[in-house]
């Protein structure tokens, strides 16, 4: 495996290069948790460097939980990495608090200015769902709050990242003409449809990177997902991909029917501005079942990492990255293997 810890479990995972080596930020927990379904309420980012994508220096921990009260006082989780107008290099990642047991989901951010020390930016969270388009606690059956796995992208100035979302708030169209917007892809799920499918890929913009402002979901409910889990938006080979991840169990029973009790990820061909997004086209990528892969556009092109789930001997949890595995796209079949 690229990335195994003999004293903990790995599973979400980003990626960033700063120019001479890749960082790999990721959630771990203690194997001494015994039951590795605990590890979710017991996280630490922690953080690795490569030249190579495979071999890997594991070096200080990133972040771990804040003190109460705090946004994240229960768990810090999945998040992404770029470099900011101010030269730091910003964190986005989803917390949970302690003081509302844990249910809902925010986003927050630290910054640091070589990948090495984090400084959280305050205890408050920055972004959370907005009722108007979105599913809140305790308003359906749903057992959390979503809105999490911030995936951050800058846009060039006059390129509307969603083409009619821009319609539901005055103003954002014409800021995006003028300059670039930076875009953040979210976990969530919507407020209308049925509770089983709701999963939807929540939206914010912001000009500046620390004041976010919630647009409705890039794309439509369809009756496919419960949730669609860890976005990613990259051009691969010349093709617009947006990959994400969802467990057998938030399927629906159309997909679970077809594609079995297996945990994958999802590719789909989207528009370059993130139009024409429609879940209910996402395919499986069925080469390696990896779990919450990441697009890492490497040495050698484009490869997709992520953890290897529930395949031990007798279907138990790894908790393990993958080696690289080597993709391209295509304008059919979304991402594909490279051979």
């Amino acid at each position: 495996m690229a990335l195994k810890l003999i004293d903990k479990w790995i599973w979400d995972s980003w990626f960033v290069f700063d120019g001479e080596k890749y960082h790999a930020f990721y959630l771990s927990a203690s194997r001494a948790l015994s039951d590795p379904n605990r590890r979710h309420r017991h996280p630490i980012v922690g953080h690795a460097i490569s030249t190579d994508l495979t071999n890997w220096q594991v070096v200080v921990d990133a972040l771990i939980v804040s003190d109460s009260p705090a946004f994240d006082s229960y768990t810090t989780w999945t998040g992404s990495v770029v470099k900011g107008d101010d030269g730091l290099w910003w964190m986005y990642y989803t917390g949970t608090s302690r003081e509302d047991g844990g249910d809902v989901q925010t986003v927050g951010a630290a910054t640091s200015p070589d990948l090495m020390t984090w400084t959280k930016l305050g205890s408050d969270a920055m972004v959370a769902a907005d009722a108007r388009w979105y599913e809140k606690l305790g308003q359906s059956t749903w057992p959390d709050e979503a809105w999490r796995d911030p995936w951050v992208f800058k846009a060039k100035a006059g390129q509307l990242i969603g083409g009619e979302n821009y319609n539901s708030l005055a103003g954002i169209a014409e800021l995006a003409s003028t300059q670039p917007l930076w875009h953040m892809l979210v976990t969530a799920r919507s407020n209308v449809g049925l509770v089983t499918t709701r999963g939807v890929m929540g939206h914010a913009v912001s000009t500046d990177q620390r004041n976010w402002q919630v647009l409705p979901p890039l794309g439509k409910v369809t009756d496919d997902f419960g949730q669609l889990e860890v976005f990613q938006y990259e051009i691969v080979d010349g093709v617009p991909i947006v990959i994400f991840c969802c467990g057998w169990r938030e399927l629906s029973p159309a997909r679970q029917s077809s594609f079995g009790q297996r945990d994958a990820t999802y590719s789909l061909v989207v528009g370059q501005d993130l139009t024409d997004i429609d879940f209910s086209r996402a395919g499986a990528f069925e080469e390696r079942l990896v779990y919450a892969a990441r697009l890492v556009n490497g040495p050698a092109g484009w490869v997709m990492i992520g953890f290897v789930n529930n395949e031990g001997p007798n279907g138990e949890f790894v908790g393990e990255l993958s080696d690289p595995i080597a993709v391209t796209a295509t304008f059919e079949k979304g991402l594909v293997p490279k051979h």
